[in-house]
């Protein structure tokens, strides 16, 4: 594990030819984390907004200013590392249990950012403009939920984008619990 202040901001190569934009441990309360590329951007609670047209329940992509990500733990920290590729990436089913892709459209002139809940931490992302899928792959949810004010990380997420023409969101796999309830709950839109 990296020591997350080394990682905050940083920029750094992968082997699979792609950039890790972040790799650290995100505090965040009621399970919010948000990739925005507009100052207008901030999920305010409107679940028909951000999921309109998709059929997963954790990742809103409907809202073309940014991505809402609803991550199992309330309150805590939990690991997200975001990585910026060339091309799609092996599926990693195998070590993920939830897994779900959206598409994303960034316009010329944005400034990406993520941010946590009423945007109490954040910082940029240095992606450029065009579209994207993104996969966002978890594993630990249903810890997160069950140990949603525990001590150290218990639930962690990989979101990984690469260049591609904009398609429907597409639940890939579902491992746990917590991502189940949310699928039914918030999914299903389309």
């Amino acid at each position: 594990m990296t020591n997350a202040r080394s990682c905050r901001g940083a920029i750094r190569q992968t082997a699979a030819m792609g950039t890790v934009l972040l790799d650290q441990v995100i505090a965040t309360d009621y399970g919010q984390l948000d990739l925005g590329w507009s100052n207008a951007f901030g999920f305010d609670g409107d679940f028909d907004r951000f999921f309109a047209g998709q059929v997963n329940g954790l990742v809103g992509a409907g809202d073309d200013t940014g991505v809402y990500l609803n991550l199992a733990r309330r309150s805590g920290g939990s690991r997200v590392r975001i990585e910026l590729l060339e091309q799609v990436p092996d599926p990693r089913q195998q070590e993920w249990e939830d897994v779900v892709e959206v598409s994303i459209a960034i316009p010329e002139g944005a400034q990406p950012r993520w941010s946590s809940w009423a945007g109490e931490d954040g910082g940029p992302l240095r992606i450029p403009a065009g579209t994207y899928r993104l996969r966002v792959s978890a594993r630990g949810r249903d810890a997160g939920q069950e140990g949603e004010f525990a001590e150290g990380v218990v639930d962690t997420y990989l979101l990984e984008l690469w260049p591609a023409p904009i398609a429907p969101d597409a639940i890939v796999r579902v491992g746990s619990h917590d991502a189940a309830y949310w699928h039914d709950e918030i999914g299903g839109r389309r």
